[in-house]
């Protein structure tokens, strides 16, 4: 295996633990995998930076109900067999498409009493 001295420039100066995270890292992984990482890492940084960063089934719950009237969640649980189609399409797992028709039957009930 050969040897290769790698200068990196950082806005902080890492601790002493975090050197040696990086050089196990460099050890003990191929070069296009810590590159493929810190690609994913930085594309990650840079959403949360600016503040797009929606990750986890909270955030995909929040987005398909923010908004919906009363009259548009019952029209969505009496089309529910499409919803379930157009979810699934997104990608959408089925414990996920629960909690959304949950929140929509919440949204009915409340607002049409």
């Amino acid at each position: 295996m050969d040897n290769f001295d790698l200068t990196i420039k950082s806005m902080q100066k890492p601790t002493d633990t975090q050197l040696k995270k990086l050089q196990d890292y460099f050890n003990e992984m191929p070069i296009d995998e810590i590159l493929a990482g810190l690609h994913f890492a930085k594309n990650r940084w840079t959403a949360k930076d600016a503040g797009v960063l929606k990750v986890g089934r909270k955030s995909i719950i929040n987005r398909e109900v923010h908004a919906v009237t009363s009259e548009q969640a019952q029209w969505r649980l009496k089309n529910w067999k499409m919803m379930i189609a157009n979810y699934r399409k997104r990608g959408y797992s089925y414990p996920t498409i629960s909690r959304i028709k949950k929140i929509l039957q919440e949204i009915s009930n409340k607002k049409s009493r």
